[in-house]
């Protein structure tokens, strides 16, 4: 058998999480304001502190971190169910969902216990936004050479170097970010520490960069002789590299990897109930249909693997890869589903959502790992590299 196909261990959600579903969907009747389809497109990437704080005080922010640090201790099959759910409206949930889906987690698994108590009950009470520093200006998709430095000095660490496309920096409080303590970018994986770094720290320069869609999600980030105490360091200094693939795993396999033009293919559909031409497309909402729901099912499949403290690198990257090729074709195929008649009255809303999604999409095959990276990864785990 295909060493990718039985590594796939597909798991039902839990009958218990249906009374969670039914409350999530509750809460976002009430506590979500309403907004156009081109902007709960954003999802994901739309930021908006007061709605994390809602989740948060609902007990919705670090529902997988233990009580005793202020999270729900629910599993992560509870949280792929919260995170589906958000998806599919489109809620703003950007300012808590790097904490939430990696940050928290990492700093559970590796981080001291003063890490531990000092920054979790902060992000389950949305009180402490993180972004990921990984990507650098002339690393390309080489993560592993990064040259961004991190040296010891009498008062811990001194920082210096820059990282770019850093989701929301300018936006939150701390970073992770994965640098070389020791060697140099040559020697790849040896050599890498990850500290987590205050953003308001003398020393650090944060530039939002604009994209096609004057959106300023993106950020570089410079630092300049930045000085980190000795609790900066995350884990094994030198262990940075297995600590980061472990991270990696959470970011590349969950439903924001399926779902993130959802927004746009169901408002097509609800445009297509009020008209005649939907007979027209039914082939192709029932292949969208298809696919969502294959993906689905592995994404469960690689989250049920993470909460049993496995780290399916090779699995998240499939579902990663797939996932992107599907978020990148609804877009393409909505598009042309409109060309093709062109005196037909277009619904506003429906337009704007597919000029922003036709725009931003291109990217979701570079953000968690290009689709080069992703492929070589498969290609390892099918013994063709």
């Amino acid at each position: 058998m295909n060493p990718l196909i039985s590594a796939f261990r597909f798991t039902a959600l839990p009958p218990e999480t249906n009374a969670f579903r039914a409350a999530i969907k509750d809460f976002l009747k009430s506590d979500m304001e309403d907004s156009a389809p081109d902007v709960r497109a954003r999802s994901w990437m739309g930021f908006s502190a007061a709605f994390s704080k809602k989740l948060a005080a609902r007990g919705w922010v670090g529902i997988t971190l233990p009580k005793q640090y202020g999270g729900a201790n629910l599993d992560a099959l509870s949280r792929f169910v919260l995170v589906e759910e958000l998806l599919a409206v489109g809620a703003p949930v950007g300012a808590h969902w790097i904490a939430d889906r990696q940050s928290g987690p990492l700093i559970l698994k590796f981080g001291s216990e003063a890490q531990r108590r000092f920054y979790l009950p902060k992000i389950c009470a949305a009180e402490a936004f993180f972004c990921i520093g990984m990507s650098e200006p002339n690393a390309g998709s080489d993560l592993a050479s990064v040259g961004t430095r991190a040296t010891r000095c009498a008062n811990g660490w001194r920082l210096n170097g820059r990282k770019i496309w850093t989701t929301h920096a300018h936006r939150c409080h701390y970073m992770i970010a994965l640098v070389r303590s020791s060697g140099e970018p040559q020697q790849q994986q040896e050599g890498l520490s990850q500290f987590i770094v205050d953003l308001s720290l003398l020393g650090v320069t944060v530039r939002p960069i604009r994209d096609l869609t004057g959106d300023d999600h993106f950020s570089e980030v410079f630092f300049d002789d930045v000085l980190l105490a000795d609790d900066a360091l995350i884990g094994t200094e030198g262990e940075g590299w297995a600590q980061v693939n472990a991270e990696l795993a959470f970011e590349r396999s969950g439903p924001e990897r399926v779902y993130s033009s959802i927004v746009l293919l169901e408002h097509w559909i609800n445009c297509l109930r009020r008209g005649p031409d939907a007979a027209v497309h039914a082939a192709t909402i029932g292949r969208f249909t298809t696919h969502l729901a294959t993906l689905r099912n592995m994404s469960i499949a690689v989250t049920a693997k993470l909460m049993n403290g496995a780290s399916p690198a090779l699995e998240a990257a499939l579902v990663k890869d797939i996932g992107t090729e599907f978020e990148q074709s609804i877009p393409v195929a909505i598009a042309a589903a409109i060309s093709m008649n062109p005196d037909a009255a277009v619904d506003p809303a429906l337009y704007r959502t597919v000029a922003y999604l036709s725009q931003i999409a291109p990217t979701y095959s570079l953000r968690g790992g290009t689709r080069e990276i992703m492929r070589g990864m498969i290609a390892r785990g099918l013994g063709l590299r």
